[in-house]
């Protein structure tokens, strides 16, 4: 009898096949809109969202796996890639291995075709590859490597865009110092070093907070936005408010979130024999998975305008394709012009 899979192999089953379901015939829906000063912005699909959302919570896996934090960095490589960004220029990808330098996937598909194939294979059939591949990447900043959830980057044009993650589901005023804290220092650190890469921050947040402590809520709200504003910090922050009925899993007294140690550079090696299973779900199976997933709903309407996924997204787009020639980004210059009233 096989053995069960780990959580993240499963998880990144489930991702996978909610990303690609959204996804019709294996395109993505244009995300751009105009908004009412005539200016185009990304409207945020928050129905696979909240479906991303729902995995960790079916899994009832806690923070320490860093399956709940993962769902927030697949839903934002995807809105890059609705946007117009190639799966292969995002970071983690929708495919194992989540980590492959384009340079790679380029070489592999200019095989011929007799050792395409197995190239191929060998590349998705491990999560890591020492030098090549992995499941996660890090960044030297001005002072040292952090690790970046989400990433656009090429050995040509260095990091273009570069976004961070946390999450949080409770305990809200002991974890809350400690979040912004070490925000403010991998801001600064990326930032001096990669003054031209679009810098973000996303942070996710149980809506129970309004009610439980909501004097936490305003003063993490106030310096969520202050992060976004700094000359040497991020250039754009985001808050996703999620609202959920299922109670999340704690983390035992003596478990902590992972931390990222000391990094070496590019594709991290994988430590964790867990990290690099992939997981071999029947279809059926993860597809009655996704139809009975735990209810999750994204209140934007209580997010502040400063911190709304739609205006992160936005900002942080409209800087990689600002910072860049004409010749770059094409099918993401493409869609986001193809709602502008043509003169």
């Amino acid at each position: 009898m096989a053995a069960k899979p780990s959580s993240k192999a499963e998880a990144w089953e489930i991702f996978d096949h909610i990303v690609e379901a959204a996804a019709l015939s294996g395109k993505h829906n244009d995300p751009w809109i105009l908004g009412t000063d005539g200016q185009p912005f990304i409207n945020p699909d928050y129905d696979t969202l909240a479906l991303l959302l729902g995995v960790p919570l079916h899994l009832k896996v806690g923070t320490q796996t860093g399956v709940p934090a993962l769902a927030l960095d697949v839903w934002l490589s995807y809105e890059l890639r609705r946007a117009g960004f190639g799966t292969d220029q995002v970071w983690p990808r929708p495919a194992n291995p989540r980590v492959l330098p384009a340079p790679v996937s380029a070489f592999v598909k200019s095989l011929p075709t007799a050792i395409r194939a197995k190239a191929q294979s060998h590349l998705t059939s491990n999560s890591s590859i020492p030098g090549v591949t992995s499941s996660s990447a890090s960044i030297l900043g001005k002072n040292y490597l952090k690790q970046v959830d989400v990433i656009i980057t090429d050995w040509v044009t260095g990091p273009e865009l570069l976004i961070s993650t946390k999450r949080m589901d409770s305990s809200y005023g002991k974890n809350a110092p400690n979040r912004i804290e070490e925000s403010y220092g991998d801001a600064k650190n990326l930032r001096l070093r990669h003054p031209l890469a679009a810098l973000g921050f996303l942070f996710g947040l149980r809506s129970d907070i309004l009610e439980k402590e909501p004097k936490t809520a305003e003063w993490l709200f106030d310096l969520l936005s202050k992060l976004g504003r700094e000359d040497d910090a991020y250039h754009s922050t985001c808050l996703v408010l999620m609202e959920y009925s299922t109670d999340p899993v704690q983390p035992a007294v003596d478990e902590e979130e992972p931390t990222d140690g000391i990094l070496e550079p590019g594709p991290q090696p994988i430590t964790d024999p867990t990290e690099g299973e992939i997981a071999h779900l029947a279809k059926s199976t993860v597809e009655a998975v996704v139809k009975a997933l735990p209810k999750v709903s994204i209140l934007a309407e209580r997010t502040p305008d400063d911190l709304s996924p739609a205006r992160f997204l936005t900002s942080l787009i409209t800087r990689v394709l600002a910072a860049t020639p004409v010749n770059m980004h094409e099918e993401a210059r493409r869609r986001r012009s193809s709602i502008l009233p043509r003169k």
